[in-house]
């Protein structure tokens, strides 16, 4: 009898380690991503002035993108950009936060609609901290007046997308690989659709994904700290 209290009391025991070892990895991770990426960010956003190298190389893409558009890579590309737009993940963030209300799945609930609030607002700030203009062309596939760094559509998406994909992966651990692999392909898609289109340069896109990453790592992050006793993954 004393010896199967003390296998409960040693099981018990491992738990509690196994569950600070998770919060401890999470957590480390977590900063060393965001620190990561907002160094990274920083760099792209530097590199971006007119007498960097990075701003010829951003127009040599654009300008060979719009000199090979055809009428079905466009429609496709306008297809595709529509995944990232505010109108859609407006619409798939309501409908994402709908389920897991449906499933009680507050925490996450939580961490989606602050997630995504969150992130259209600091992509506004940025754009407006940043003052960059959208590649001028003749003849433009779109034509758009906001500021284009860092593009919106991508930052998006990625915090969309890759919230989805942990949130689902955290279900479904047999889908694990298959989820995230889908929505990295997602978010490359619509970033390569901007640039296609014009709409942004290929440092915006970059940029996007960057602080869209760094964004979804800090909310993520802050939700593993705050409760450290609920498994989120």
């Amino acid at each position: 009898m004393n010896n199967s209290r003390e296998r409960q009391m040693g099981g018990s025991d491992d738990s509690a380690m196994s569950a600070a070892s998770r919060f401890t990895l999470h957590l480390v991770i977590g900063l060393l991503v965001i620190f990561g990426s907002t160094l990274l960010f920083a760099e792209i956003a530097w590199r971006t002035a007119s007498t960097q190298p990075l701003a010829l190389i951003d127009r040599q893409i654009t300008d060979w993108f719009h000199e090979h558009a055809t009428t079905p890579l466009t429609v496709l590309a306008l297809f595709v950009s529509f995944f990232g737009s505010v109108r859609f993940l407006a619409f798939a963030t309501l409908f994402a936060c709908w389920l897991l209300w449906r499933r009680e799945m507050w925490n996450r609930l939580l961490l989606f609609a602050c997630a995504m609030l969150g992130e259209s607002a600091l992509n506004i700030a940025l754009k407006h901290a940043f003052h960059r203009q959208r590649p001028a062309l003749e003849n433009p596939l779109v034509t758009l007046t906001s500021y284009g760094f860092p593009s919106g559509h991508t930052m998006g998406a990625t915090v969309f997308y890759g919230l989805a994909a942990l949130i689902f992966a955290g279900i479904s651990k047999r889908w694990r690989i298959h989820t995230f692999a889908a929505a990295i392909c997602a978010i490359a898609a619509i970033g390569l659709s901007r640039i296609y289109l014009g709409a942004h340069y290929t440092s915006d896109v970059l940029g996007a994904f960057v602080a869209g990453a760094a964004w979804l790592t800090f909310c993520w992050t802050g939700l593993v700290t705050l409760r450290p006793s609920q498994r989120i993954d």
